[in-house]
């Protein structure tokens, strides 16, 4: 039996140059015992050199993935992690297609070490909080106590040496520390001891947060997944959640009974471009434009500016359907005139369709959002609200009578078919309707700004152009029918 002695629980080339002179020696995996810490008084062998066995050829080698593998493997606390590395890149030699097994139990044990490595690593950013003590020098000194479950103090600090750069801290954990003085990160294995903190902003973070804590948006289940309770001990805030957790209920009906709160002084201004007098009875769409204008029938008027009714030929034979008016909608009283519109008006012209020839509207009249400073912030309305626009939508439907409806979104399918469906189940294939109509589904063109990835965005933008050259092609066609 060979021992093999680390001095270090984190340190991949310790472990990756041992590994290697093993295998050059054709040491099998089970003949190694991987041990931590200096030579003790009972140690039973000394660790071999390299050199006690002959090299052999070819060189080990490993694809770059499993160097990623053992790379966070190597930070978790089971002591067998070694052991079970060693024994991949022993069977790599034979199977280089090791890793793509997912059955394989070795392959099994280390993504499970992973991934809770990389779990204790994120928790580890989201919840350390630093506290400011007296600094000697110009710069700014902080120090922070956490709790990790595995050897990830190395592995993460340079996330923190990055995001704050500017100042001096100390992170200090039962697993390690970390340090960053005048720019030198230095990381350390020491165990330390959990330091006495106290900041007076701390009372400043707690008014703060008590006060961005939605209660309306309360899940406490999902709140426990995300940040388990063994966090709490050095959260400032954890001290209102209990607290917060009990009151949810009662502020949630107090926020139902409160009043309306007076709309912004713009829309006083838009209000007064109306005609003061009533204009007289008019038919067909502009006489449904006009009535829609003085809409009550849900809440969602009192704070939007005004009814943004659909636009187009009274008789087409393509009509597209979003969701609600954004914030440029609301305050200019047109449908899709804003990011998402543009987005819709460019692909509409590569799809070789006409704006000008389509209906344009959308499942809710009035714009919803929520009041964040100065800035109105889009919120989805609810079933209800689809329920009660609906009855707009469907006289639009009887007067324009479309062949074809591109639903752009969720909310745009539950008006029309009175279900919630998985849009991907969906998209891109025909649809029947009442009346003989047929439906087209796909995204809202407002996903496609959410993206933040610039390639996934841009196969989107395809694959929206696609489901409207889909519309455009059927048409076109002179036999076009719904699918069933």
């Amino acid at each position: 039996m060979r021992t093999v002695r680390l001095r270090h629980a984190a340190d991949f080339p310790e472990w990756r140059d041992a590994a290697r002179m093993l295998l050059l020696g054709g040491v099998a995996p089970h003949e190694v015992d991987w041990r931590l810490g200096e030579e003790g008084l009972f140690a039973e062998e000394p660790a071999p050199r390299a050199t006690a066995s002959p090299p052999v050829t070819p060189l080990p080698r490993v694809p770059p993935s499993f160097l990623e593998l053992a790379e966070a493997v190597i930070c978790h606390s089971d002591p067998a992690r070694f052991e079970l590395l060693y024994r991949m890149i022993a069977r790599l030699q034979v199977d280089r297609q090791l890793l793509s097994d997912r059955m394989d139990r070795d392959v099994v044990a280390a993504r499970r070490l992973e991934k809770a490595v990389r779990r204790d690593a994120h928790k580890m950013t989201a919840f350390l909080r630093f506290r400011e003590v007296p600094a000697e020098g110009a710069r700014r000194r902080f120090v922070a106590w956490f709790e990790p479950d595995h050897h990830i103090v190395g592995r993460t600090a340079p996330f923190f040496a990055r995001r704050f750069a500017d100042m001096d801290w100390m992170i200090l954990t039962p697993k390690g520390s970390a340090s960053l003085t005048d720019g030198a990160l230095r990381v350390s294995e020491a165990p330390a001891q959990k330091p006495d903190l106290a900041d007076p902003t701390d009372a400043l973070w707690l008014t703060y947060y008590r006060n961005i804590f939605n209660p309306a948006r309360l899940k406490v289940k999902a709140m426990m997944a995300e940040m388990p309770k063994k966090y709490w001990a050095n959260l400032p805030e954890a001290a209102l959640i209990p607290d917060l957790i009990a009151q949810a209920p009662a502020r949630v009906a107090a926020m139902a009974e409160q009043a309306a709160r007076r709309p912004p002084a713009f829309h006083d201004r838009i209000q007064a471009r109306a005609p003061a007098e009533p204009l007289p009875p008019m038919e067909g769409l502009a006489g449904l434009r006009a009535e829609a204008r003085g809409c009550t029938r849900c809440p969602l008027h009192c704070q939007a500016t005004q009814t943004v009714f659909g636009e187009g030929p009274e008789h087409a034979s393509l009509m597209f359907l979003g969701e609600q008016p954004g914030d440029e909608e609301d305050l200019e009283g047109r449908p899709f005139v804003g990011p998402a519109g543009r987005i819709l008006d460019d692909t509409m012209r590569q799809a070789g369709l006409d704006r000008s020839a389509a209906y344009v509207t959308n499942a809710v009249k009035h714009f919803k959002y929520e009041l964040r400073g100065k800035r109105r912030i889009h919120q989805s309305p609810s079933s209800g609200e689809v329920e009660q626009c609906r009855w707009w939508l469907d006289r639009e439907m009887a007067l324009i009578r479309p062949k074809l409806v591109v639903a752009m979104g969720r909310t745009a399918v539950s008006a029309l078919t009175g279900k919630v469906p998985k849009l991907a189940d969906l998209r891109g294939r025909l649809h029947a309707l009442d009346a003989g109509r047929a439906m087209i589904v796909t995204v809202h063109p407002s996903y496609l700004l959410r993206l933040p990835d610039a390639r996934a965005r841009g196969r989107e933008a395809i694959r929206f152009r696609e489901d409207l050259e889909a519309a455009r092609d059927w048409l076109s066609s002179p036999t076009s029918s719904p699918a069933r």
